[in-house]
């Protein structure tokens, strides 16, 4: 079966028409890129709160922390520095926060860098 080929006007238009979809759709992101940041930040900053009070003070099993997290940070990652009684909730490559336990104040965010 042979397909049919579509008439340079119509191949054009429709190029055309992909070019200023994928224009559209890039604005879009840019214009949501400091949103997402912030979704981000948010994310990582509360799962290390979060998981290194279910570790640290809770004494509960690190991956038993995953249940605490809220519908929305399947993209969170944990790992734990036992030695120094911290956690880090990463998102690859976009955003990482770590908590430490610190005896008299429980689990603090270490300081925020630009």
């Amino acid at each position: 079966m042979a397909t049919a080929k579509l008439p340079p006007a119509r191949r054009n238009l429709r190029i055309a028409g992909l070019v200023v979809l994928a224009l559209v759709l890039a604005g879009a992101a840019a214009t949501r890129s400091e949103a997402v940041a912030g979704m981000a930040e948010a994310g990582t900053t509360y799962g290390a709160r979060n998981a290194c009070s279910c570790r640290h003070i809770a004494g509960r099993d690190l991956d038993d922390c995953y249940r605490d997290f809220l519908p929305g940070m399947e993209f969170v990652w944990l790992s734990e520095d036992a030695d120094e009684k911290s956690v880090t909730a990463r998102i690859p490559l976009v955003e990482s926060a770590t908590a430490t336990w610190r005896k008299g104040y429980g689990c603090v965010l270490e300081a925020w860098t630009d």
